[in-house]
């Protein structure tokens, strides 16, 4: 038996994967292809290894409304919520056993404060189908268990971070409280309270059963009419192009018969990417090791809440008598060659890199350090760029639907995202304002980018307990976008904003510049940790939910002549504070670098009527005129897939082509101001000038 606090210091660590190569790929937009060639699948039964017959659980029906491959949380969750809201024509397919994959080892935690609104009514949701809901419907105890939630607060950022953690809670009536050490020691006697300035204690937290919760689902939505089969891979997806040239799904392949289907919803976990290429459907999430080791029985621990210590970067999750201990590391193992065959496996524990959660573990709990431990549990989990889901329909193809990338998170988000996905499904648009989990958030040409999806997913996972402040910036894959401006700004001192891949201007570091440097991933993987790093101080700086410093520094503007193409561009040189700045845009005349804007062309015989559908403004020309369309950068690719869908939908005689990597785009602002000028860097010598649509 190994004990927590010496043993395991002598175990042999496993093999760390090697970083793949990081590179950066290009994608072009597309509006039609070849119709995907149909492949015609005979019905095949399976042996197992002691010759007796393996297959589906059912029969496969001929056709279905939806299919949901994947039976994990968010497979389980999705088929019983459309099931409830009428469709009963829906099929899950799961390749091996409900739960396999990842949700089966999965720790099951359920908190209900999160720093956003949103996710605090879908965890809400997902608590009311775990503890209530699905009982009353089948008489069956999911294994809901409601012993409280900690939150540790070793500093005062955190402390004030989960003071408006309960102020979010009031407005949704989460019983939530902020414990003195003290009271934090009286609650929790094994605890080590001497470096804490306080805690945040929620009742009603509890933990989840991931068998019985799936099972239970699946129960539910068969008494509705669904179809619930396992041991039934999927080998295929069959996509169509209509006389449009739209994709849309055709039918779902699996070795034992083909359902034809308008809708398939990819559920998929770790192998969710694979089941995108099928459909020629980029997913941009990537596999990782993630793990917990269970202790041996615990003096004094029994109904203890479970814990989460976020500076240490780690959980202690109550198993009756005894805890899981976990975390987020900076070093997480990379899962590169993900196998079709790990339903029910899992990997060897590296405890080189899992060690530093035995010493936080240790050091909020000492009595860990002389307890024993009973196993260990290693398995794959999928995580994305910003540690959030990829829910909605992909822009790719039609009626083929996201639920994957949940981040380590799916149980808990499982019945709110379940029951958005579903409603997305039916009435083609969640409840929610989702579009923090939606696919488009992410530019076209970031989806298949791997360095971009392993640095920013790597920098997510490693940040995941950090405290959420509003001025933070990611240091992983930037630079991705530029504008013509880029250098100049650069050279002035600028510190730039990422948004949507784009490097945006956001204020001015009058001392030096402050160039944003290649990510090092924070020094792990024998990566050289980035030095006298200008950007990373200031940004250091920036970590307040007060009025940040550069509140007060000042902004500048450039001086002198620049030549751009044939043009010289002459600026004028002011340092002034950010409210002179606010003043001087509101009394007189602002010029703003807006080139991250998504920049758009509708043309063709209907734009007119197009542009009559889409926008509430009066945009009255002359039939066949064209349009130009400035968009938001955070919002530019959810607004180019809206407005090609109602294109197609409505049948309108038009084409929208983005020019938002040819064009730059300047904004001068104010009552003294005069049209914006456009500077095209693809044709150095024009200048143009439009009247714009802000969408």
């Amino acid at each position: 038996m190994a004990f927590l606090g010496s043993a395991v210091q002598r175990m042999v660590s496993a093999v760390r994967i090697p970083l793949s190569p990081l590179c950066r790929t290009t994608t072009h937009r597309s509006y039609s292809s070849e119709p995907t060639k149909e492949k015609s699948v005979p019905y095949e039964k399976t042996l197992k290894q002691d010759g007796s017959v393996s297959g589906p659980t059912k029969p496969l029906p001929r056709s279905a409304d939806v299919v949901v491959i994947g039976g994990g949380s968010l497979g389980c969750q999705t088929i019983y919520h459309l099931a409830k809201m009428g469709m009963t024509n829906v099929v899950l397919l799961e390749r091996d056993r409900l739960t396999a994959g990842t949700t089966w080892h999965t720790a099951g935690l359920l908190w209900q404060l999160r720093p956003s609104d949103v996710e605090v009514e879908l965890l809400a949701h997902t608590r009311n189908v775990i503890s209530k809901d699905l009982e009353e419907e089948t008489g069956l105890h999911t294994g809901w268990i409601q012993n409280g939630g900690l939150f540790i607060a070793s500093n005062k950022q955190r402390l004030d971070e989960y003071k408006r953690l309960m102020s979010l809670g009031k407005v949704y009536g989460i019983e939530s409280y902020v414990l003195s050490p003290a009271e934090t020691k009286d609650l929790y006697p094994l605890m080590n309270v001497d470096d804490l300035y306080g805690t945040l204690y929620v009742p009603k937290d509890g933990t989840m059963d991931p068998a019985g919760t799936c099972t239970t689902l699946t129960r539910a939505a068969s008494a509705r009419g669904a179809t619930v089969i396992e041991n039934c891979p999927v080998t295929g997806i069959q996509v169509r192009t209509d006389d449009l040239g739209v994709k849309k799904v055709k039918a779902v392949e699996t070795p034992h018969g083909t359902i034809e289907t308008p809708c398939v919803v990819n559920c998929a976990g770790v192998w969710a990417s694979k089941l995108g290429e099928m459909a020629g459907v980029k997913v941009p999430l990537i596999a990782m090791h993630h793990a917990y080791v269970v202790t041996e029985r615990i003096e004094g621990i029994q109904n203890m809440p479970n814990v989460r210590d976020h500076d240490a970067s780690v959980y202690l999750r109550l198993q009756g008598d005894a805890l899981s201990v976990g975390g987020y590391e900076q070093n997480p193992i990379f899962w590169d060659e993900v196998s079709d065959k790990f339903a029910f496996s899992l990997f060897d524990l590296d405890w080189d890199v899992f060690m530093q959660h035995i010493e936080g573990a240790v050091n909020r709990v000492p009595g860990l350090e002389q307890t024993g431990i009973k196993s260990t549990v290693c398995g794959p989990e999928s995580f994305t760029a910003d540690h959030k889901p990829l829910m909605g329909e992909a822009p790719e193809v039609r009626g083929f639907f996201l639920g994957c990338g949940f981040n380590s998170a799916g149980m808990m988000l499982g019945g709110g995202c379940g029951r958005e996905l579903a409603h997305w499904i039916i009435h083609g648009r969640p409840e929610k304002d989702m579009y923090g989990y939606d696919i488009r958030r992410f530019h076209n040409s970031l989806t298949d980018n791997q360095r971009w999806i392993r640095e920013r997913s790597h920098e997510s996972y490693a940040k995941n307990y950090s405290v959420v402040f509003p001025f933070d910036e990611p240091l992983a894959s930037r630079n991705m976008r530029k504008d013509p401006f880029h250098q100049v700004l650069t050279e002035q001192g600028c510190v730039f904003q990422e948004r949507h891949g784009w490097e945006r201007p956001g204020w001015f570091n009058k001392e030096a510049p402050a160039p944003v440097k290649d990510y090092d991933y924070y020094g792990a993987y024998d990566i050289k940790k980035n030095e006298n790093y200008k950007y990373n101080e200031l940004l250091g700086k920036e970590y307040t939910f007060d009025f940040p410093p550069h509140h007060d520094v000042g902004t500048r503007f450039l001086t002198g002549n620049k030549n751009y193409g044939r043009h010289n561009i002459t600026t004028v040189m002011t340092a002034q504070p950010i409210k002179s700045e606010c003043l001087s845009c509101r009394n007189g005349v602002a010029v703003f670098d807006m080139s991250y804007f998504g920049k758009f062309y509708l043309t063709g015989p209907d734009a007119k009527k197009a542009a009559d559908w889409l926008f509430t403004a009066d945009v009255n020309k002359k039939p066949g005129d064209a349009y130009y369309l400035a968009i938001g950068g955070g919002v530019a690719e959810h607004n180019w897939n809206h407005i090609r869908t109602v294109l197609q939908d409505q049948g309108f005689r038009c084409q929208l082509t983005d020019h938002s990597e040819d064009m730059g785009m300047i904004s001068i602002q104010g009552p003294k101001s005069v049209p914006f000028v456009l500077h095209s860097k693809s044709k150095p010598g024009h200048l143009y000038l439009f009247p714009y649509l802000t969408l």
